[in-house]
């Protein structure tokens, strides 16, 4: 079993709250739009980060990180963009990949709405993370921490802080 950390939306902002989080963890995954590589470096000092970037970050983060990234946790497929939509509303690249890979998770950012939704059609739980940086239309700033195991999503906290 594994202890995540999922982000999005950090926008160059991270601070000691949601770094706190990230000694608890075994990994962070960050759902794009970091903002600079010191976001990841300061998580990187802490512990493993998987990621993708974001329609804000840069060339020196997109060289570092993909777009889309299919990975395995724990026996489990997992799928994470930045702007892929959710269910019943995913962008047409995202859908086709679905349907090809068939995930266990589907974790987007983007919106800086926080959904954790499972989705019938394709059998997946979607996360999206909400946004954890200062800048954007979001109230609160929001991760996910959870426990994942083969086939079992666990101990899912929704983690909220004041903008």
């Amino acid at each position: 079993m594994k202890k995540i950390v999922l982000l999005s939306d950090s926008h160059s902002y991270i601070d000691d709250l949601i770094l706190g989080n990230i000694v608890e963890c075994d990994e962070v995954w960050h759902a794009g739009d970091i903002g600079t590589i010191s976001v990841i470096e300061r998580i990187r000092e802490i512990k493993p980060l998987r990621a993708v970037y974001g329609n804000i970050d840069g060339n020196d983060i997109r060289r570092i990180f993909p777009k889309i990234d299919i990975f395995e946790r724990e026996g489990n497929k997992i799928l994470m963009t930045h702007a892929g939509g959710y269910p019943g509303k995913y962008l047409n690249e995202i859908k086709n990949i679905i349907k090809r890979e068939l995930p266990f998770i589907v974790v987007c950012g983007h919106s800086h709405i926080l959904k954790i939704i499972y989705d019938k059609e394709y059998r997946h739980l979607h996360l999206n993370p909400g946004a954890i940086g200062k800048y954007g239309f979001h109230v609160k700033r929001t991760l996910l921490r959870f426990d994942l195991s083969y086939n079992n999503v666990s101990n899912m906290e929704i983690i909220e802080y004041e903008k």
